[in-house]
């Protein structure tokens, strides 16, 4: 049974462009597989969270990140009533917009494209799934839901100020209500983004051998994760104690937020979605004390992780890729793929050219873009580091 603030299929705002309904499956359960289905989807599977592809078999990639994602959002959306399937496709779809490289890429890409006007990797997602994505015969994109578009625009709460523009030009067309809340679907799919990056940045850092087990134990949270493995299994395997002390971790994650968005839910007392998007904050949250632990946990993997300087070696080598191949297609745009020559084409000035070529390096993979800038500058930019 749903709660009644959850996102009702059968009242859904429905899609910018009118179809038949299937007989099997629900609305969001058509958006969610047209997600998995996508191309943009299947590339995640070579695109960086922290290390380079190449790097390592067992790291994860963020296609395995939006799986993470996807399993926790499940989890945490059925045990408060809502609809499993618009929280899903919404996880699934959040990373959609990264360019190759990870956040290293998308920094490159944000300043490349200041004056076009910038890039935001949330925007692009939505850009991908209303536009990019063309394999149907009567519309560009995958023709989603409201509630899924909006999901992907606005999870982590609404959008004020200047307005990205792939994300201002979709919303002229299919107003998504960005002043608003999203879903309490789509908070779920937030949330759990940063569930499964906190965890999962621990153990990719511990298997890099960025820092140690002994290191994680003196942290907050962790510290009584790994007491309480240490009390039920004592002298355990080093590899079996970490992984049961960072299972609980997760753990202590999920319970947190449960418990607070129930308190949320309480005070509220939201009767429809309507109300969980005009209540006013996020329903869908971790604990004040909570979120501050995390921080100290998010500040040490920025240090030890994230600007380790093995990590911080390859960011400067791949940004230089993203860097040079711009203004490459941007004075070559004939180096783009056929089926792109016909936007390039009717392209009226320098700006929307740039937006093209933007769209383009986005959506490539690690090992395209490092095979591109090979091909056009004749030189391999990771020759001396470790394969």
């Amino acid at each position: 049974m749903l709660a009644p603030f959850a996102s009702d299929p059968a009242k859904s705002r429905g899609r910018l462009y009118a179809e038949e309904e299937s007989a099997h499956r629900s609305c969001f359960q058509r958006d969610r597989d047209r997600i998995i289905h996508s191309s943009a989807f299947r590339r995640l599977k070579h695109k960086t969270q922290v290390f380079i592809e190449h790097e390592g078999d067992y790291f994860r990639t963020r296609l395995t990140h939006s799986i993470e994602v996807a399993q926790v959002a499940r989890t945490i959306a059925s045990t408060l009533g809502l609809n499993q399937e618009l929280t899903e496709a919404v996880a699934l779809a959040h990373d959609l917009g990264h360019t190759p490289f990870g956040h290293t890429g998308e920094d490159a890409m944000h300043d490349l494209m200041a004056p076009y006007g910038g890039f935001d990797h949330n925007a692009q997602a939505l850009h991908i799934v209303t536009s990019l994505e063309r394999h149907y015969a009567e519309w560009d994109g995958l023709n989603l839901t409201w509630e899924t578009l909006e999901g992907i625009a606005k999870h982590n709460g609404p959008v004020v100020g200047e307005l990205p523009y792939a994300l201002a030009a979709y919303n002229a067309r299919h107003d998504l209500e960005l002043g608003t809340y999203a879903s309490a679907e789509a908070q779920v799919a937030a949330l759990s983004d940063d569930i499964a990056y906190n965890n999962h940045d621990l153990h990719d850092g511990l298997r890099a051998e960025l820092f140690s087990t002994d290191e994680l134990a003196e942290m907050p949270i962790l510290h009584e994760c790994f007491a309480r493995v240490d009390k039920l299994y004592p002298g355990l395997n080093y590899y079996r104690r970490r992984h049961e002390a960072l299972r609980r971790f997760f753990g202590v994650l999920v319970e947190d937020v449960l418990e607070v968005t129930r308190r949320e839910i309480a005070a509220l007392e939201p009767q429809s979605v309507e109300d969980v998007r005009h209540g006013g904050r996020q329903i869908v949250r971790f604990s004040d004390g909570l979120w501050q632990d995390l921080k100290v946990i998010r500040e040490f993997l920025f240090y030890r992780m994230y600007r380790a300087p093995s990590v911080v070696e390859m960011r400067k080598r791949v940004t230089q890729v993203v860097r040079e191949l711009f203004p490459y297609y941007m004075a070559n745009p004939e180096q783009l793929p056929r089926q792109w020559r016909k936007d390039v084409a009717e392209a009226p000035d320098e700006t929307a050219l740039a937006r093209i070529v933007a769209d383009y390096i986005a959506g490539m993979t690690d090992r395209f873009a490092l095979q591109e800038y090979t091909r056009h500058f004749g030189t391999d930019i990771l020759d001396g580091l470790p394969r």
